[in-house]
């Protein structure tokens, strides 16, 4: 269901983890869903689109390179594909993850950056709230964004699955 909502309970009195000096994504972990997969960088497309990993690569998850590393302060953003023309990718299965539940991302430099589900939303592709999605923040955040919806040969995907978190530890 389009805008459809699932947001996490704030149970957390903890006060939040100090953002991390910079250093590149490795790896993005997400236990309930059993993901385990290496990052690479990606960059805007020629059409000033987020750019995703190769279709040919489709267990590797991008990490935007123009934003924030994991656990620095702002909005960072991971994308990978939700299938191929050879089967399941990735993030198949991501607009499954409910709130409350952790994404790990380890760091060239051995630290992992512990971020915790805050909601998970489908966008329309034709309504995607850039602002919301990509916009600055002022605390560590991780936005994880997929292809959703129906999908067809001429337009692709009608939907994006995008997951909120924010950092909550740090190991």
């Amino acid at each position: 269901d389009e805008g459809a909502d699932a947001t996490a309970s704030p149970h957390d009195t903890a006060p939040p983890p100090a953002p991390l000096p910079p250093s590149k994504a490795t790896s993005l972990r997400i236990p309930s869903l059993g993901i385990d997969a290496p990052t690479i960088g990606v960059g805007l497309d020629a059409h000033r689109q987020l750019g995703t990993p190769p279709v040919d690569k489709p267990k590797l998850v991008g990490w935007y390179e123009g934003g924030p590393t994991p656990g620095e302060s702002g909005t960072a953003l991971a994308v990978g594909h939700r299938d191929t023309t050879t089967g399941a990718a990735v993030f198949a299965a991501l607009g499954q993850v409910e709130p409350g539940r952790t994404i790990e991302v380890r760091r060239a430099d051995g630290r992992t950056a512990v971020y915790t589900v805050d909601k998970v939303r489908v966008f329309d592709k034709d309504r995607f709230p850039d602002k919301e999605v990509y916009g600055p923040s002022r605390r560590p955040e991780l936005h994880v964004i997929t292809c959703g919806g129906l999908y067809t040969r001429r337009t692709g995907y009608s939907s994006n699955v995008v997951v909120f978190a924010h950092l909550t530890a740090t190991k």
